[in-house]
């Protein structure tokens, strides 16, 4: 089995998607299923359909959760001694060494990411080119728009 770290937070955010997933959403849908099927013919029926399909997607999605957590590598980034480096779990606060743009980012495993919400994926090519990095050091990090040279102002382990 494939094994990949993750944060206990994202762990848990994971664990309670997929009791609801099993718990709330699964019998909604069998639900749903039983009302259309009670509507008579099944052939044409566009609610059976639809419910079906509803049912198909969520058990793909618990497979999925599934699957992430038996794989999951819970990795505490409060208990791991790294004195200002830059590792998995570690949160970071970068400096654009040309614009002067600041940006907090923490790193996570694939499945927690979102950097719309200041994560980003450990396999990441921003966080490929940090990891392993010192408060002080520098990193060219590769963009769409080229490289762009960015200072790690701040290492923290929260």
């Amino acid at each position: 089995m494939h094994r990949h770290p993750i944060t206990p937070e994202g762990y848990a955010r994971l664990l309670a998607d997929l009791t609801e997933h099993r718990h709330v959403l699964r019998p909604k849908v069998v639900q749903d299923i039983e009302e259309a099927r009670a509507h008579g013919d099944i052939s044409e029926n566009a609610e059976f359909e639809d419910a079906k399909e509803r049912q198909a997607l969520l058990e793909g999605r618990i497979a999925w959760l599934e699957t992430q957590l038996a794989g999951a590598d819970i990795i505490d980034v409060t208990k791991l001694q790294a004195k200002g480096q830059v590792v998995f779990g570690s949160t970071v606060l970068l400096e654009n060494a040309d614009t002067g743009e600041e940006r907090t980012l923490r790193i996570v495993g694939e499945p927690e990411a979102d950097a719309s919400n200041g994560t980003i994926s450990l396999g990441s090519p921003f966080a490929q080119a940090i990891l392993g990095r010192s408060e002080g050091d520098e990193a060219n990090v590769p963009t769409p728009s080229g490289k762009q040279l960015w200072e790690i102002v701040e290492v923290r382990y929260v």
